[in-house]
Parts: structure tokens; C-alpha cells; sequence
């Protein structure tokens, strides 16, 4: 029998294809999203006592479709219609078969992603709204993506979603375009989803709240749909870059965290233990990405984690070519954390108080994350102004949500408490 967490972890990770089936077919994400929760639901109760079924994604779906078809009938009977011509071609479900699904091992999360980043939204609240309904994140570590309050990031998805219930369909396949080749007003919405995906590996790359460094669920899972796209669009060197940042920063993976998943920095990591071939597959991918030029900002960042990955330590670390990189994504993508990653860069190349000169720009702009100070705590240690950065780390730690985050940032502040006292200040960048 499978436990109730084994089951929640499995429900996780089927949602998003199974409402992705789900509005592809019947083109109503709210009532999808309503018949999905109803099946969650009796999955999470019946499942751990009479086994998970051989297709649990296929009976989720025959669950929810079951719903969805009883409120198609109800709206129908209501409304003194033909059931024919209300209920369009949504079929019976076959004995043997999943309700109006033609295929039901088709993985539609992608088209999902797709289709949720509707043209009729602004590329923010599209993003927002894909990566709260089907993307698998909370509405707080959203607004941490995006560095607002929370509260301002709920009522961006709740005016998306209403935008959305006025449109006509807006969950209907584009009418112009080829699903398999993404043309047409996919392609206009390809941004959006990169976005989508990006925001979705970072969160698994280092959760923003909790008490896992890493969330390795959904990091797989914004590589696997990229390569699907990467698929499709084999010469957009935007997917490519994106595909290739994504796998040369996960080949870190196990080097990231300690025993007790504890954060280990990049300068302490043993980097014997990075997936040579996973760097290997992205440096690749993002050699061939820039092939074309220099000019996306996946590409841009793809080149820089190529640059990492190819340093047999910090200091071996073409420092120059990384800030220069950086200075062209800030002119292509202008964010403050690009320009908080500069300061670092800064720092190496031009010294510890060049590039905390380039953080206090940040000041006022970046209230709602603790990175700004754990950098400046980072700079200030460099610089060898061991009062200042203790005071930067333990400030950056009340700041943030992360457990391995926090007990990291108070290790590095008592540790040069104690050399303060012992009268030593041993440098730990």
C-alpha cells in the first residue's frame, strides 16, 4: 500500500497533466480545476487503502471527467437545451476507455502552459497566473519570484483568472496555429512559458521557504517540459539557452547540500561531484544557442553557467568574461538580481568595494528578499570588514524563509564571531 505522503507526492506531480487533458479537451480551466480537486480528493482516500491504480493519471482523469460531463448535463437540462449541441462533441465515457480523451497517455502540461499564457493577459499576469494553477508553486513563493508582497501577487492571478471569464473560449486552441510546431500564436506566447519554466526550476533549485534547500520534483520537472519544447523548437536559441543554463546549473546538484541538507556555497563545493555529463549536454546546448549571437538573455545566462561549469575552482573562474556577460544581461533584461549578480562579479574582477558601491544601488529596490544582504555580507567579509558582514548575514537571515538559507547565513556570522573573539579573522569566501 502507498502512504499518504508517497500519495500526495505522486498527486503533485500528476496535476498539472491531468488538468492539462482536462481543459485541452474540455476548454473550461475553473470547472477543470474544480473537477481535478474533487478527484485529488478521492484519490487521497481511496488510494492508500486500495493501492494506487496501473494508470493513475487515467483514472484522475476518467474522475474528473466523470464531474465535468454531470455539470455539462446539469448546465444543459438547465438551460432547456439539446444535450447534442450543448455538450458539442464531449462524449460519453466508453466502458474500457477515459472520457474524451483521445489519448490517455498524451502528457499535456505543456499545451497547458501554452494555453494559459493567453495574448489577452499582460506577460506578468500570464506568467503569474500558469505558475500558480499548473505549475505546482504557492502564491508566496510567486510573489518571492517576483519580489512583491504577497498580497499584490494574489489579487495579479485572481484579476488574470477574472480577465480570462470574460473571453469566449480562452482555453480553445488558437485557430492559427500547429500544436506540434508551435506557430502561429504559439509562437508569440513562447516567452511567457520560457518564463514559466524558468521561474519553476529556480524554486527547485533553491526553495524560497521551508526546510529543504532544494526541491528536486520541480526542477525535473521544468527540465523535462524544456526539453519538450526544446523538441518542437530545436532552433530557438532561447529554448536552447534556457535548456542549457537549466541542465549546468542542476548538474550541481549534489554538491549543493551536506548530510543534513545543509547549504553548501558554489566556492566550498566539491566539484567532483557535479554530472559531468549533464555539463557536458549544456555546455553544448549553449555553445550552439549563441551561435547565432549574443542576444537573449537565456543565452546570456547560459554562457555564464557554462563558464562555471568549466572552472576547476572559484578562483580559476574567468571573473571578466562572467561580468561582462553581465553587463550585456542587464542591458537585454534589465532585474535587480541581475544587477545584484554583477556586484558580485564586480567584486571579483574590480575588488570587494566596486561591487558593494553597485549593491547600494539596490537599495530601496530590493525590500522584500534577504539577497541584497547576504551579498553585501559576502562583500563586506571580502573587503575584511568582519563587523559589518556579521552584521549583513544576520540581518539577511532574519530576512529570509529558508531554514537552510538561515542556518547557513548565522554559521558564516558566528564564525567570524568567534575569530573575532579569538582574536583571528579567518577569510571564508
Amino acid at each position: 500500500m502507498m502512504s499518504a505522503p508517497d500519495t500526495e507526492s505522486l498527486l503533485r506531480e500528476l496535476a498539472p497533466q491531468v488538468l492539462g487533458a482536462l481543459v485541452r479537451r474540455y476548454g473550461d480551466f475553473d470547472a477543470a480545476e474544480d473537477a481535478l480537486q474533487e478527484a485529488m480528493l478521492a484519490a487521497a482516500t481511496q488510494w492508500p487503502d486500495d493501492g494506487v491504480p496501473d494508470n493513475p493519471r487515467g483514472w484522475l482523469i476518467q474522475v474528473a471527467g466523470r464531474r465535468l460531463i454531470d455539470q455539462i448535463r446539469a448546465e444543459v437540462a438547465r438551460r432547456h437545451r439539446e444535450a447534442a449541441d450543448a455538450v458539442r462533441d464531449v462524449r460519453a465515457p466508453a466502458e474500457s476507455g477515459i472520457p474524451g480523451i483521445e489519448d490517455p497517455d498524451r502528457d499535456d502540461s505543456l499545451t497547458l502552459f501554452f494555453l494559459c499564457c493567453h495574448p489577452a493577459l499582460p506577460p506578468a499576469s500570464a506568467v503569474a497566473l500558469t505558475l500558480r494553477s499548473v505549475g505546482g508553486l504557492t502564491t508566496e513563493e510567486i510573489a518571492r519570484a517576483f519580489l512583491l508582497p504577497e498580497s499584490t501577487m494574489a489579487q495579479r492571478i485572481t484579476r488574470a483568472k477574472k480577465k480570462l471569464a470574460t473571453l469566449d473560449r480562452p482555453f480553445a486552441m488558437p485557430s492559427d496555429s500547429d500544436a506540434d510546431g508551435y506557430r502561429g500564436e504559439w509562437r508569440a506566447r513562447v516567452g511567457a512559458v520560457l518564463h514559466v519554466l524558468y521561474v519553476i526550476f529556480t524554486e527547485g533549485h533553491t526553495t524560497s521557504t521551508g526546510h529543504r534547500l532544494q526541491r528536486g520534483d520541480l526542477a525535473a520537472e521544468a527540465i523535462r517540459l524544456t526539453r519538450a519544447l526544446h523538441r518542437v523548437l530545436p532552433e530557438d536559441p532561447e529554448v536552447t539557452g534556457l535548456l542549457a543554463m537549466l541542465l549546468i546549473t542542476d548538474a550541481r546538484r549534489a554538491a549543493r547540500s551536506g548530510p543534513q541538507g545543509e547549504l553548501i556555497p558554489l566556492s566550498e563545493q566539491d566539484r567532483g561531484l557535479w554530472d559531468r555529463d549533464l555539463i557536458i549536454e549544456g555546455v553544448r546546448l549553449a555553445t550552439a544557442s549563441v551561435s547565432a549571437g549574443l542576444i537573449g538573455p537565456y543565452q546570456i545566462q547560459a554562457a555564464i553557467a557554462a563558464l562555471h561549469s568549466q572552472a576547476r575552482s572559484v578562483e580559476e573562474t574567468d571573473w571578466p568574461r562572467i561580468l561582462l556577460l553581465y553587463n550585456a544581461l542587464e542591458r537585454v533584461a534589465y532585474n535587480p538580481m541581475v544587477t545584484l549578480n554583477r556586484a558580485v562579479a564586480t567584486a571579483k574582477v574590480q575588488g570587494p568595494q566596486a561591487g558593494l558601491e553597485l549593491a547600494a544601488s539596490l537599495d530601496g529596490v530590493l525590500t522584500g528578499t534577504h539577497r541584497l544582504d547576504a551579498v553585501r555580507g559576502h562583500l563586506h567579509e571580502m573587503a575584511g570588514d568582519h563587523e559589518a558582514a556579521i552584521a549583513a548575514y544576520i540581518a539577511a537571515a532574519r530576512r529570509t524563509s529558508s531554514t537552510p538559507e538561515r542556518d547557513y547565513l548565522m554559521l558564516r556570522a558566528a564564525r567570524l564571531r568567534a575569530a573575532r573573539e579569538a582574536g583571528e579573522y579567518p577569510e571564508l569566501a
